[in-house]
């Protein structure tokens, strides 16, 4: 029986060949990006799984109490590591303390290569699990020995053996290779941080920290990593530790409110936003996103197989009718309607496949993934079988239910007519398939003008051709003024300054600040950048208040320039003069500038305070001359710097490109969104197409009896294609507020946001209208278009 209503399924799909095109076609597309988004959250629930030790690694982490506000943050004391192994041995099986990744030179022989690394105690190795392809996890006990990437030791060895072999750190110290660990896989927390290279945290300890960075609980620079023992509570421990840090520090400090918690591996890629102290959310949002994206475009798909399979009900009206006579029951006549669905089911699921390979290596680049189809996973045949079935009996569902249910007696007397309460069912379908498609649309051109806004937002400083350089060695330092002279007489830059942070990001704050009036209840926490003098002339500083530093003035040493974020947390009226104390010493306020997005552009600019510090060249900032080629003038800056640094690669950074990469991750979704709105409004007006055709075929003789009475080809493509602009203005009227309120709690997660312009929702209404009117008038014209003579015949 089984096979016969297969035979039966497929003679009606070569029968009608082109419905059976459309079913298939968008039913394909429809499955193939819910495969996408499927592959997309199993990578993302999967982050970080490859480490044997997932659910026992935590990394611990602080919150702090500044300007009445409670930040969270990763970085901690160097002497937090040995506390915690002292006074929790029986609840922590591993701890490691590490510095953070920084770019720095490593060479063998003449070869130089600039790249990531950090240095960690020896139980990093245990607690990420590093897969040891060479050489042991416990190589780092040794403060002599160094554990390479395999990407590393390739690019430094070529295929010869690195063990043992030696490589020079910052042309400064010598390390025995004595193992190489192999690339962490795409989806693990370990490659976002670039650890290309670990080099012995006692070497660290010994030759970079000074002597008392051990005992020192106010400087937080540095990463705890932890794997806790068999038996012991995550949630426990973290409230054990919760004062660790509290009895170190002075009753000054304490009012900061130092309290330690644990941040388990498990959610450091989807919950890693912390608001209040509290875990906020993530990219978890995203998965949630992207898995309804995927279900509501699948939707789509089905809504087409389901319209057009009733919209043929007529047709199909006879055969139900005759079989029915014959004995055929109700249920027998919903399974062979069933079998049709799941026949087209399968081919679409082929065919989705097929799109899917297709498409995965472009899609792998938007949303920066390296994820594959899994063709010899049993699971995934299985799940891919059950997503098919599940598939075919929703979009069969309603067809099945409406065309087993018609009266033979009426249909085979010829009175059988659909009726026109018929066709609503298709028509809320319409409108449910193009309110989702309008709701995607709105929202893909919402997260874009998001990230346009952000981007147009004032960054206090000009951009366009400073870039920015950071020396690995003491080299460049030690020569900076004449290296500087040589640079500006080279003509190659107009202005040049080095800064303890690039202009796009703050590497250090402080706290403990004092000004006349300041509420001594109050907690402070203030960015801080060391610059040379013309730091500001080459950033192109905005000045509200006072002056720049100046080499006129030896005073300059001890003052300071703020931003007005930092005027207006310390309540200063006429900041310029007041004297702020910090560090043990009394600074006077010489310029108040316009506040500088150095951090996040969504955020409100950070209170941030400029102070002189001539030996600051952990950076080096150039304004590329105006009126030079880029290409030489960068030539040129080579040379030069080659000059006082020979054995390091000359490195770059554009400070533009720079700050184009913190919208990557909104930019990256803005783009999925934009591909998947396209594939449903390609899906919505698939089906549209089909059910326009089919009007189209079923009002034949109409169309030709208009066409004799002197209708105008204008008006038939008016009449057909008025019942369809009807139908998007309904899903427009429908989605309109629902994508309203989806973007704006969006727009809610960020403090600088844009507005909803009322514009997005009229091009949105427009596009929709225009997509409809382009789909559905081909059928319309080519129907108007029949010569009445043909269309009357057969009467």
């Amino acid at each position: 029986m089984v096979k016969n209503y297969i035979k039966l399924a497929w003679r009606n799909l070569t029968k009608n060949k082109f419905s059976s095109l459309i079913n298939i076609g968008g039913l394909a597309v429809g499955m193939a990006v819910a495969i996408l988004i499927g592959l997309w959250i199993l990578d993302e629930l999967s982050f970080d799984k490859s480490h044997l030790n997932y659910n026992r690694v935590a990394q611990v982490m602080q919150n702090q109490n500044f300007n009445g506000e409670i930040k969270t943050s990763r970085s901690l004391p160097a002497p937090t590591g040995e506390e915690l192994r002292k006074l929790y041995s029986s609840d922590f099986k591993y701890v490691a303390m590490s510095s953070q990744t920084w770019h720095h030179i490593l060479g063998v022989g003449d070869k130089k290569l600039s790249i990531s690394g950090g240095f960690m105690e020896p139980d990093v190795t245990e607690i990420f699990s590093l897969k040891m392809l060479k050489g042991t996890r416990g190589a780092l006990k040794d403060p002599s020995a160094m554990l390479l990437s395999q990407s590393s030791a390739k690019a430094l060895f070529g295929d010869t053996d690195p063990i043992n072999k030696l490589v020079r750190l910052d042309n400064k110290s010598s390390f025995k290779v004595s193992g190489i660990y192999e690339d962490p896989p795409h989806n693990t927390t370990f490659r976002y941080i670039e650890i290309d290279f670990i080099a012995p945290w006692s070497y660290y300890l010994t030759n970079m920290l000074s002597k008392n960075a051990l005992n020192d609980w106010g400087d937080n620079s540095y990463r705890t990593y932890v794997q806790l023992n068999d038996h012991a509570d995550i949630v426990q421990v973290s409230a054990k530790i919760k004062k660790l840090k509290l009895v170190h520090l002075t009753k000054a400090d304490m009012k900061y409110n130092h309290l330690l918690f644990l941040h388990p591996m498990s959610k450091w890629h989807l919950y890693s936003e912390f608001k209040h102290g509290i875990i906020s959310g993530g990219k978890i949002q995203y998965v949630w996103l992207f898995g309804t994206v995927g279900l509501f475009v699948l939707l789509l798909a089905c809504i087409n197989f389901m319209n057009l399979s009733t919209a043929r009900s007529e047709k199909r009206a006879k055969e139900v009718g005759i079989r029915k006579a014959l004995g055929s029951l109700q249920r027998e006549l919903i399974i062979q309607f069933y079998c049709e669905s799941l026949l087209v089911a399968v081919f679409a699921f082929a065919l989705a496949l097929v799109l899917v390979q297709l498409v995965i290596p472009f899609f792998n680049i938007v949303a920066d993934k390296d994820i594959a189809i899994l063709w010899g996973n049993p699971l995934f045949w299985l799940t891919g079988i059950g997503f098919t079935f599940i598939t075919g009996l929703i979009a069969g569902s309603y067809p099945a239910l409406y065309l087993s249910s018609f009266n033979p007696v009426k249909v085979l007397k010829g009175t059988f007519k659909a009726g026109r309460f018929a066709a609503i069912p298709r028509k809320v379908l319409v409108v449910v398939q193009f309110s989702v498609s309008i709701i995607l649309i709105m929202g893909t051109i919402v997260v874009f003008k998001q990230i346009q806004y952000a981007q147009d937002r004032p960054v206090g400083y000009n951009r366009n051709g400073l870039i920015t350089i950071e020396p690995s060695t003491d080299d460049v330092s030690k020569h900076y003024e004449a290296l500087r002279t040589e640079l500006l007489q080279s003509g190659a830059v107009s202005q040049i300054a080095a800064s303890t942070s690039p202009p796009t990001h703050v590497d250090n704050n402080t706290s403990g600040f004092e000004w006349k009036g300041k509420d001594p209840a109050l907690p402070d926490d203030f960015a801080i950048v060391g610059v040379t003098h013309e730091f500001g002339k080459t950033l192109g500083w905005q000045f509200t208040g006072g002056r720049d530093f100046s080499r006129q003035f030896a005073t300059d040493s001890s003052g300071i320039v703020v931003n007005e974020a930092a005027v207006k947390i310390m309540g200063l009226k006429n900041p310029v003069g007041e004297i702020v104390k910090f560090w043990g010493r009394s600074y006077r306020v010489i310029g108040v500038i316009k506040n500088m997005v150095m951090d996040s552009p969504y955020e409100p600019a950070k209170q941030t305070v400029f102070y002189m510090n001539n030996s600051a060249v952990d950076y080096i900032n150039l304004r590329i001359n105006p009126h030079a080629n880029a290409h030489e003038a960068l030539s040129k800056i080579e040379r030069v710097f080659k000059t006082y640094s020979p054995s390091e690669p000359f490195a770059y950074k554009f400070t533009d490109e720079e700050y184009a990469k913190k919208f990557t991750d909104e930019v990256r979704i803005g783009k999925l969104a934009a591909f998947f709105s396209l594939l449903a409004i390609f899906i919505s007006c698939l089906g549209l197409f089909g059910m326009a055709s089919f009007m189209a075929e079923q009002r034949t003789k109409e169309i030709g009896v208009r066409k004799v009475l002197g209708a105008s080809v204008f008006s038939l493509w008016r009449l057909i294609s008025t019942d369809f602009v009807t139908l998007v203005v309904i899903a427009l009227i429908i989605a309109t507020p629902l994508a309203y309120y989806f973007m704006h709690s969006w727009l809610n997660n960020y403090q600088y946001r844009t507005a909803i312009s009322l514009w997005v929702f009229v091009v949105t209404g427009l596009a929709a209208i225009t997509m409809t009117l382009l789909t559905v008038s081909y059928q319309s014209v080519k129907a108007a278009l029949m010569n009445p003579v043909k269309s009357l015949r057969s009467e």
